[in-house]
């Protein structure tokens, strides 16, 4: 795997477009979620991208960003977390939390990470430390719960 920490002005107009479509693919195809994924955080965010190589080509296997404090909610967030389908049992998502978490707290030491975790995922956040801080709630059609770490 290839890791990259990146401003969205760093990130190329053709990377950009392999994040763009990898969240419609996971967020809006795979789960059905009808949402507005450019919500306006993107450009004030840094982005972590992570590539492996597929058949002599580089594709994008996970993808997060990191919000700062202020921004989202009164803490630092990690949001958009994914991996692609292909990718997924390689053990991709637990190096990408990892990357995101040590990054975030980098950035932003002594902040706390806030979370909006989908249920079925909570045991996959708790191993890393987050706290569950909310009842369950329905945001686009799937149940998801606030963390905190």
């Amino acid at each position: 795997m290839d890791w990259q920490w990146q401003s969205f002005v760093q990130i190329s107009s053709s990377d950009l477009y392999e994040v763009l479509a990898a969240r419609q693919k996971v967020f809006l195809l795979e789960q059905k979620c009808l949402y507005l994924d450019m919500d306006g955080l993107d450009q004030g965010a840094h982005h972590l991208l992570g590539w492996s190589n597929v058949d002599g080509k580089r594709r994008l296997a996970a993808y997060l960003r990191c919000l700062a404090p202020g921004t989202k909610f009164p803490e630092m967030s990690l949001g958009r977390v994914l991996t692609t389908a292909g990718s997924r049992g390689a053990g991709v998502g637990l190096e990408l939390m990892g990357k995101g978490i040590a990054y975030a707290q980098q950035q932003h030491p002594g902040h706390r990470i806030r979370i909006s975790a989908q249920v079925y995922l909570e045991r996959f956040y708790a191993g890393f430390g987050f706290e569950s801080v909310s009842t369950p709630y329905d945001e686009d059609g799937i149940l998801h719960v606030d963390m905190l770490r």
